[in-house]
């Protein structure tokens, strides 16, 4: 309802050169989300929605900061940002149907209220996270530098989610690179329950900027147009002159966390305060002492708002359920594409060593796809730590061949955003131990981008792996096995010098996201003589290392060549069957092998327990049982961390037990 005649603002209003239908637009926009939530509420008590999250007392900030972009613009919010979606002009029916989970919404049903993104309004939201869009926000500025569309970006976070990693990492590549992005803080005095003088010591966020080095404003985030009037500056300026700018903008969260869980921890008269400050009662009362408002006008504009969302609800709450269809989950999990296999277009070939596969591999597909760039620590002028890009900034240039700080978790997350502006990405992890502290990007936001709201990750994560150089517990790890379990994902693995390449290739021109790992022992210890040219390897289909009758061994990576050598020592005949390929697996390759020789090995050199050998070895138990002439066997490390001293190392390594485990199954 209106507020009542003869009260006051609370606030003060400057509306600069901001015309009275420039203001009348403004006060419809933050009436929005409000009569949304009024809505919800409603309909929350009535027990016809399940859950929401309120934002009612912050709508200034969400419907200011929007207006103040171009429609152009990317804009990331979080959970209490309505008025970012409503005023991006997203038809209620739709965030309706979004609500309540129907095949019409933005994500099909596959998750809840803001999380989701459309290309469309030019939105990406959030993951329950709360850190990791910041991330995509520098990799959307990045693409937009790169391309000089001299564009801002704006992304949200609230105070609590500032306690996260992810917000020092975003914040420090944005500032290193020089990338337009405002990040919005919602500071609302609590996270959950928690209050912000027990998530932070400082006063201000005010006094965070500096600290990276970039400029940082405190605002008052329930006056509308104090919030659309700076950002529109601030976007402005960076629009030209390309830096992050850190935004605080003070407000109060009216309600609880979400609905359930209420406010008793706050204390009264905070509420009461903050009460006298709501964002769209001072504004309105501000257009009706100056006119420019009447009670008429605004009593229509309530009425037409209601309407509008009554009429949305109706439509979405007649929409049936979604209908689950397995083939259609399945379908949605990859972006569209269909490998067309590149062979090599003239017999030229040079021998080469599986390192130099690499590199010819990422120079070959810079050249062929420009808007590819290249991050990660040390990968610019010192090459990377291996030298696989040893050459790469005289060729390609420091835009797309870039340094990062340490900071997998936000270079990851900037590969997603580069994606969203179409763009592709290589990210090297300097090990492949260290993916762990960008774990939450690949699982939580690559690998389930494209099925939760159909945006593509074009993003390739390089992986040295591997143990055999006495590197210790953490540079050694085969950790494979944490991304098969994944949707989502494609992994490779090659272990030979042609499939370093070809693989590589693949992995680059498929628009999903890959895990590629490349054993470091292999990495100067292999050579072959393969093609010069670009070519590919088929993703998804093994190659028969060795051919036999005696047993089949299905392996990958160093096993391949631990197999090859202890079946030569042994005079053993075995199909050796190098996967390449982890996600997908070749099945009908498992399949023909198993049927062939009626006894298997599944060996890898990952730890046994939960390794991927452990689901092909019960795939064949399920499948080809008939075949089977023995008991499925695996061989694998040791179930400890990799340990440093050589022949501790080998210890753990299943090359010394492998030819034991042959004999055991050929005695079936």
């Amino acid at each position: 309802m209106a507020i009542a005649a003869g009260t006051h603002t609370q606030m003060k209003f400057d509306r600069k050169s901001l015309t009275d239908k420039q203001l009348l637009s403004i006060y419809e926009k933050l009436l929005e989300p409000r009569l949304i939530e009024e809505k919800m509420l409603i309909l929350l008590r009535q027990n016809k929605i399940s859950k929401w999250f309120s934002g009612i007392g912050q709508e200034a900030i969400s419907v200011g900061a929007t207006l103040a972009l171009k429609e152009s613009e990317y804009i990331l919010p979080m959970h209490r940002n309505l008025g970012v979606f409503t005023s991006r002009g997203i038809p209620y029916e739709r965030l309706f149907s979004q609500f309540q989970g129907t095949a019409n919404g933005f994500t099909k049903g596959r998750d809840r209220s803001f999380h989701f993104g459309t290309q469309e309004y030019k939105i990406v939201g959030m993951i329950s996270h709360l850190g990791p869009q910041l991330a995509l926000a520098d990799g959307i500025a990045l693409a937009g530098k790169l391309k000089k569309e001299n564009t801002a970006t704006a992304v949200f976070t609230g105070d609590g989610g500032s306690s996260e990693g992810d917000f020092h990492e975003a914040l420090n590549v944005a500032a290193v690179w020089n990338l337009p992005v405002l990040f919005i803080v919602e500071n609302n005095g609590y996270g959950l329950s928690t209050p912000s003088n027990e998530q932070f010591k400082f006063k201000s966020f005010v006094d965070k900027g500096p600290g990276y080095g970039i400029e940082t404003i405190s605002i008052d985030g329930n006056n509308i147009l104090e919030v659309y009037l700076n950002i529109s500056r601030l976007a402005e300026d960076i629009r030209k002159n390309p830096r992050p700018i850190l935004i605080e903008a003070n407000t109060f969260r009216m309600r609880g966390h979400e609905e359930a869980s209420g406010t008793k921890y706050v204390p009264k008269e905070l509420m009461d305060y903050w009460a006298t400050k709501d964002p769209i009662n001072n504004f309105e009362q501000y257009l009706l002492e100056t006119g420019v408002l009447t009670a008429e006008t605004a009593e229509k504009t309530r009425k037409k708002i209601k309407g509008q969302v009554d009429k949305a609800v109706k439509t979405a709450f007649s929409e049936p359920e979604v209908i689950p269809s397995t083939e259609q989950e399945l379908a949605d999990l990859y972006s569209p594409f269909e490998q067309q296999v590149v062979v090599p277009k003239s017999k030229s070939t040079s021998p080469k060593r599986f390192l130099d596969a690499i590199t010819d591999g990422l120079r070959q597909s810079m050249e062929r796809y420009p808007k590819l760039v290249l991050m990660g620590q040390d990968i610019a002028e010192y090459g990377g730590v291996f030298k696989a890009t040893d050459g790469f900034v005289e060729k390609f240039g420091k835009d797309r061949v870039r340094n990062t700080p340490l900071c997998e978790s936000a270079i990851i997350g900037t590969g997603l955003g580069l994606s969203i502006k179409g763009m592709k990405s290589m990210v090297e992890m300097q090990f492949a131990d260290f993916v762990t502290e960008g774990f939450n990007q690949i699982v939580n936001n690559l690998a389930k981008s494209h099925w939760r709201w159909g945006q593509k990750a074009d993003v390739v994560v390089r992986m040295p792996t591997g143990a055999g150089v006495a590197a210790g517990p953490f540079h050694s790890q085969s950790n494979e096995a944490w991304f098969f379990h994944t949707p989502g994902l494609k992994i490779v693995y090659p272990s030979t010098v042609y499939d370093a390449k070809g693989l590589l290739n693949a992995a680059l021109e498929d628009p999903n996201p890959y895990m590629y790992f490349e054993h470091k022992v292999l990495y100067r210890s292999l050579t072959e003589e393969i093609p010069d040219d670009y070519y590919t390897v088929e993703i998804g289909k093994a190659r028969l290392a060795a051919e036999g009758t005696d047993i089949s061994i299905i392996t990958y990576g160093m096993g391949v060549h631990w197999a090859q050598h202890v079946c030569k020592e042994l005079g053993v005949s075995a199909d050796i069957v190098d996967l390449r390929t982890l996600l997908p697996w070749d099945k009908e390759a498992v399949t023909e092998t198993v049927k062939k020789t009626g006894k298997v090995l599944v060996l890898h050199e990952d730890c046994l327990t939960g390794g991927i050998g452990a689901e092909i070895a019960a795939w064949i138990s399920e499948h080809c049982f008939t075949s089977l002439d023995a008991p499925v066997m695996r061989e694998a490390s040791l179930d400890t961390p990799v340990p440093f001293a050589p022949a501790l190392e080998q210890n753990f390594l299943p090359k010394g037990r492998l030819k034991e485990r042959i004999e055991e199954l050929l005695r079936f």
